[in-house]
């Protein structure tokens, strides 16, 4: 009897078979816009690793956006849910921490080819990947302290290791945008290619680890993949740092210039 598709129940997330034994995941945008990450895909995005690691027909992963760019961020309806409600904030914060922990964890090597913006969960999992290639056109912006909180998710996890703690800290704190260009300078991906060029050659490399020694590429990712839980503790301080923000003046008043399309005032709201 045939087995059903195990990929059948996700709507925020497409699937495609390009090669032999390697996936693709597309992250999808609604009517032609940048993928968002709303209350859907921010689940979708923490749990389908799971299912990609249990999936014996997948060797190789590639994890790209729709459209325009890569992602687009938080939808400002879960932010503000966030803000409100303290159901939705602590499941939230347990589907940020799964991400993480779910795409370091998931034994099947994940190639992401970003291009375009590249902001929020969509680049918690295209900065985790295994290998990471970027278009020269790609803009890579961790916005958190824009919006009024810490910089949680991925940041403190994985930049100081990728770019050093002075790049890091330039880019985090100031939420500076970092070019597909600068981003392979800086040793924040793994490879910079031309937008055109960008599926091709995250195929290749897909196909090239989709034939390699399962158990080689694999175990390699495992134990290489410990400096990652070395720093576990750093993840999840900045992860919770990043929820209590979500309760606090300055997040009112990131939402509210995001909205106004203005810089925001964090002047008016109370110092500690």
């Amino acid at each position: 009897m045939q087995q059903p598709d195990r990929y059948a129940s996700y709507s925020s997330l497409r699937f495609n078979r390009p090669a032999e034994r390697v996936l693709e995941v597309v992250m999808a945008g609604k009517e032609g816009r940048l993928p968002t990450t709303d209350h859907v895909m921010h689940r979708e995005l923490a749990e389908v690793w799971r299912d990609i690691d249990a999936d014996p027909d997948v060797a190789a992963v590639i994890l790209r956006g729709e459209g325009k760019g890569f992602s687009a961020g938080g939808d400002f309806s879960l932010v503000e849910s966030m803000a409100g409600d303290f159901n939705a904030l602590t499941r939230v914060w347990k589907e940020a921490r799964d991400l993480v922990y779910n795409v370091i964890n998931c034994s099947k090597p994940i190639v992401s080819a970003m291009h375009g913006p590249a902001v929020g969960a969509g680049l918690v999992a295209g900065l985790l990947a295994d290998i990471s290639i970027a278009a020269k056109t790609a803009r890579i912006i961790d916005g958190h302290t824009r919006l009024g909180v810490a910089a949680g998710d991925h940041a403190a996890i994985i930049w100081p290791l990728l770019c050093g703690m002075a790049k890091a800290k330039y880019h985090l704190l100031l939420c500076e945008p970092v070019s597909g260009e600068e981003a392979e300078r800086i040793g924040l991906v793994s490879l910079c290619v031309d937008e055109a060029d960008l599926f091709p050659k995250a195929l290749e490399v897909a196909q090239r680890l989709a034939a390699g020694s399962p158990t080689a590429i694999r175990w390699s990712k495992y134990a290489l993949n410990n400096w990652l839980r070395q720093a576990g503790p750093t993840f999840d301080a900045s992860l919770a740092l990043e929820m209590l923000g979500f309760n606090g003046p300055d997040l009112r008043e990131g939402v509210a210039s995001h909205r106004e399309k203005r810089p925001p005032d964090f002047a008016k709201t109370v110092p500690l």
